[in-house]
């Protein structure tokens, strides 16, 4: 293996030898999630006709987890190897900015899909579950970890302490994640916050992840993907502009 190869197994490498931490971890803050928003609002809130509260709330669930531990694995690698001072050791190898992008943006998407499926599978010993469109299922989970973990990228780049980081993740990532309606159809908020809510690239990811389940979604599943893809290629278009000048990591 080489090349981008090689930097991509280390990456997930380097995230898989701590799973207990980085995978079960994420899993089971998502199900306490869940089983407390469950059995607040189960009998008080209906969305989408008749889907259950708790059904409705696991593709939000999954989807959050999927976009929070992509970011987290692509931006906390950047820092970590910044602050300990091996990343001079990728610096000086021949790999190109290209491969950077690839390797670190592979291992965030494997990441993300990891957590995302576990949080699914032990949600689903709590709720039923539909697939009414598996292939949009995939499209949008893959788009949006790939999107965060560009995103990771960036921020990584940028950080030169953890709590630079930490300051990122908690001001501006989780905001976002948890107002993109996760826990909530915005068709619920008063028209301003419905506005507000268009304008979080998030709450289209979620959507157009939980259209794949249940066959409604609260805006077209075709709109959630253009601009799910427009944001991918913006952020993308950043991070390998950011990898080839050598932001903040050659001197």
């Amino acid at each position: 293996m080489t090349g981008w190869r090689a930097l991509l197994y280390k990456e997930v490498l380097r995230f898989w030898k701590v799973s207990f931490q980085t995978v079960a971890a994420p899993v089971l803050t998502a199900l306490l999630y869940m089983l407390i928003f469950s059995h607040v609002l189960e009998g008080n809130t209906r969305v989408y006709g008749q889907v259950s509260y708790t059904a409705f709330l696991v593709p939000g669930l999954v989807m959050m987890s999927v976009l929070q531990n992509a970011f987290a694995n692509s931006s906390s690698s950047l820092v970590q190897s910044k602050i300990m001072g091996s990343l001079v050791f990728l610096l000086l190898t021949p790999l190109s900015h290209w491969s950077w992008f690839v390797a670190y943006v592979g291992s965030a998407i494997v990441r993300g899909l990891a957590v995302g499926t576990g949080v699914f599978v032990v949600a689903a010993f709590f709720a039923e579950t539909h697939f009414y469109a598996p292939l949009w299922i995939v499209l949008f989970a893959v788009m949006g970890a790939a999107m965060l973990g560009a995103l990771g990228l960036i921020a990584g780049l940028w950080a030169d302490k953890f709590d630079q980081m930490a300051a990122f993740q908690n001001f501006i990532i989780m905001p976002m994640t948890f107002l993109s309606g996760v826990f909530y159809s915005i068709h619920s908020l008063p028209p301003f916050w419905q506005n507000v809510s268009h304008l979080n690239p998030f709450f289209y990811m979620i959507d157009g992840f939980r259209y794949g389940f249940f066959g409604v979604s609260d805006v077209s599943p075709w709109l959630s993907l253009g601009i799910v893809g427009s944001a991918l290629l913006v952020v993308s278009a950043v991070a390998v502009n950011l990898l080839r000048i050598g932001y903040k990591i050659r001197g």
